[in-house]
């Protein structure tokens, strides 16, 4: 260790110890999607950062290092914005068992933790005889000289909790991303106790997604770190592969409706309810013991479809996908209510009525059509009563705008979904991408759709950190030297 100061470790291959891992409590709606993740028996140095940036959203992952379970990500820097002070949340209670759907308000403490990179490991309570501070993301808050010397006196020990953190930026304000880990770095540092220019030799910035290639010169100009790309397919699968993995992140409806139906063998009157307006609600089942499970379908969801046949190898091809996404939806609301983020159009749905809208079968029939099986509630013709009649433009809530372009789009991905399960016989079909956002509605629509085309014996598999799976792949593959493109500024 070179005597003017600690040298950090670089980034190396990971092996994520999962045992124990735990998802932690949100603070908002806004952060249903972007829990931390306290893994109690991770104890490898990690000095990196993914970043995935899409069309519409960039998606960032880091681990910090704390031997007790802190609180899920700010709020501040999940709405795009954040400064070194952003980096401190409450801490939350331990993790309960609510739905992803839910929306409680944020626990309180007076305790805080800072979001810091650890790639040098000391202790909370003790460094070598110096003690006091409060704790700050697991380290203590000792003055800066006495964590240099004590880091000298010593090799980084291997001390195991940490969390992964997950933080979301628009991509349109994607200075506001890099001004986050600018800050991030910087805080870094300073708990490390190491100047700015040590910590930036140990930080790689691990890129994938669309931005990976459009972004790269100006991570690695602002942020004068080393800048990587990796490829998006293979992050999406890595990050799925290990996100099934926590328990309770995979999570789907009851199968009360599968159940009724595959216990009435024989019975050709047993008819499944085609998707409608007002869909069923199940109660909501987590995975608390979970395997891998390939082969599966993956259905990521971001500004337009990508669907996804993973074998039972892990193999993956790309065999279909739509432009219609979570990029047509935000786009057509922008232009069509008043709505600015995609959080305030799902709100706008969830107060909204699409029968206003929509034309449905009942419209057409005065009634059910029970031949067919088409209930009077069926949507027949998606934004159908929004046609002028007499030359008279109508006059429609944007509540009732926004459900119906939700349901059409939702709809839409959920027939392409299990046409394309069918064909490779897969029964398992995951949903991700930042589309769905723990978003009931959503959730109901994509699931009852997969119920009814399917009847009853496929199942629409949804996860707790759906937008990351690209991220969290980037930040789980393995860093080989030879094999990627870098840049320093």
């Amino acid at each position: 260790m070179s005597p003017s100061g600690p040298s950090l470790p670089a980034a190396k291959a990971i092996q994520v110890d999962t045992r124990g891992a735990l998802i932690l409590d949100e603070e908002s709606p806004e952060t249903r999607d972007s829990r931390g993740i306290y893994l109690p028996n991770y104890i490898e140095p990690v000095s990196h950062i993914a970043v995935d940036i899409g069309g519409s959203l960039a998606k960032v992952v880091y681990f910090t290092r704390s031997p007790e379970p802190p609180s899920s990500p700010s709020i501040a820097a999940t709405r795009g914005s954040s400064t070194i002070s952003d980096l401190s949340t409450p801490i939350s209670s331990s993790p309960s068992k609510d739905t992803p759907l839910s929306s409680s308000p944020p626990h309180k403490a007076n305790g805080k933790f800072n979001g810091a990179l650890t790639p040098a490991v000391l202790e909370s309570h003790s460094l070598n005889g110096h003690t006091g501070g409060t704790s700050v993301g697991g380290l203590s808050s000792l003055d800066p000289r006495a964590v240099h010397e004590s880091l000298l006196r010593r090799s980084v020990q291997h001390f195991p909790g940490g969390s992964l953190n997950f933080e979301r930026f628009e991509t349109d304000n994607i200075d506001a991303c890099v001004a986050f880990l600018h800050a991030l770095i910087e805080r870094s540092a300073q708990v490390n106790g190491v100047s700015i220019e040590e910590m930036r030799k140990g930080v790689k910035i691990m890129a994938t997604g669309g931005g990976a290639h459009k972004f790269h010169e100006l991570f690695g100009r602002a942020l004068a770190v080393e800048v990587r790309r990796e490829d998006e397919m293979e992050c999406l699968i890595e990050g799925l592969k290990f996100i099934t993995l926590i328990p309770d992140e995979v999570y789907y409806f009851s199968d009360e409706l599968i159940h009724s139906v595959s216990h009435q063998a024989g019975c050709s009157s047993a008819v499944l309810e085609r998707p409608s307006p007002d869909p069923p609600k199940f109660a909501v089942t987590f995975e608390a013991h979970p395997t891998p499970q390939l082969p599966c379908l993956l259905v990521n969801i971001g500004s337009g479809v990508s669907i996804i046949k993973v074998d039972e190898d892990g193999s993956y091809e790309r065999i279909s996908g739509t432009s219609l996404g979570g990029g047509t939806l935000w786009g057509l609301l922008s232009m069509l209510t008043p709505a600015t983020t995609f959080d305030e159009m799902l709100a706008l749905s969830e107060k909204g009525d699409n029968a206003t809208v929509d034309m449905l079968v009942g419209d057409i029939y005065g009634q059910d059509y029970s031949k067919l099986g088409l209930k009077s509630t069926m949507i027949a013709s998606s934004f159908g009563k929004v046609f002028k009649k007499s030359g008279k433009k109508g006059t429609f809530r944007a509540e009732d705008i926004s459900k119906s372009l939700l349901y059409a789009v939702s709809n839409n991905i959920g027939q392409i979904a299990y046409m394309n399960a069918e064909k490779y016989n897969l029964d398992r079909i995951y949903f991700g991408g930042c589309f769905i956002r723990g978003h009931a509605a959503t959730i109901s629509t994509l699931s009852y759709a997969i119920r009814f085309w399917s009847k009853g014996t496929k199942r629409a598999l949804f996860l707790r950190h759906e937008g990351f799976l690209g991220a969290i792949g980037a930040w789980i593959k393995n860093i080989d030297e030879d094999e990627h493109e870098d840049v320093r500024a």
